[in-house]
């Protein structure tokens, strides 16, 4: 049984009006093409949909049945439109524990500024793709390195290493800074999917700290404010997460983290261009 919204479209209207006129009205067409369409998707279905009466139309039996299900079908179609449509305006952005830190809302003052038909929409998903592989976005932030063939990628800025400890904590309350060697001598707590911080950064220290798995920033966040370990992270945390109770701090010897915009490489989405060399323009002011 094959169906078109064509003759779904002429059959609700029809149905909802009360007449092949007014539907023929609204949906600017011939009474005769009304008409015509209905008729073919009634041989199609095996039985009559609407009853025709001297001034107008009522529905079957078998109408009032199969009304519900076209306007579902309707609506449905209306939103795959709709989808498809804001995949040329809408540019999404992934990002898994922060976007850009100090530089996310200049760049969305500048992009609404100078972008009138594509809009930037920033979208949180913690994988280490940021959301790309999984469709829920057209180009993603991430801070790890992404080593698939699928996808190209560029480095936009670097940010630098930041601890993060509960501001009570008993050793650094009052420090203003640490090294990496300190933080050996700690638990690390690291989100192993997506943070930045792994145990290959102690590779050439005498030490390597203890670590604990997290799961995302939250329980990352919730872990280090219970005093449970300290945590390593790129500056952009610190903006996106401020805390009461956790407090950040620059590492002195910390590496700094690169910043990369990740796209598929067969499918490079409108207006990724323009947001390469914006971001790498506000990273570049620092």
């Amino acid at each position: 049984m094959d169906l078109s919204l064509r003759e779904i479209r002429f059959f609700v209207a029809a149905a909802e009006t009360g007449s092949f006129t007014d539907a023929a009205l609204q949906l600017h067409v011939s009474q005769a093409a009304v008409s015509r369409t209905i008729a073919n998707l009634e041989k199609v279905a095996g039985s009559k949909l609407l009853r025709r009466l001297p001034r107008g139309c009522e529905l079957t039996g078998v109408g009032q049945q199969i009304l519900p299900h076209a306007r579902r079908v309707l609506a449905e179609a209306e939103r795959l439109r709709e989808v498809l449509a804001s995949q040329h305006s809408t540019l999404r952005l992934g990002y898994a524990w922060s976007a850009l830190g100090s530089h996310t809302v200049p760049l969305q003052r500048e992009w609404a500024q100078r972008h009138q038909d594509i809009a930037l929409e920033l979208i949180r998903y913690n994988s280490p793709t940021s959301g790309l592989s999984e469709g829920l976005c057209d180009a993603a932030i991430v801070r790890i390195p992404v080593n698939d063939k699928r996808f190209d990628s560029v480095v936009v800025g670097l940010e630098r290493r930041l601890v993060a400890f509960a501001s009570d904590d008993p050793l650094w309350s009052q420090r203003e800074r640490v090294t990496m060697g300190e933080i050996a001598e700690r638990t690390v707590i690291i989100d192993p999917r997506t943070g930045t911080t792994n145990i290959q950064l102690w590779s050439g220290l005498e030490h390597t700290p203890k670590v604990i798995e997290s799961n995302d920033v939250d329980s990352w966040l919730d872990a280090i404010a219970a005093g449970q370990g300290v945590g390593t992270t790129a500056e952009a945390t610190a903006h996106h997460h401020p805390r009461p109770g956790i407090s950040y701090r620059p590492i002195t010897d910390g590496p700094r983290i690169p910043v990369r915009l990740v796209w598929w490489h067969d499918e490079q989405p409108a207006g990724l261009n323009d947001l390469i060399g914006t971001v790498t323009q506000l990273y570049a002011s620092d």
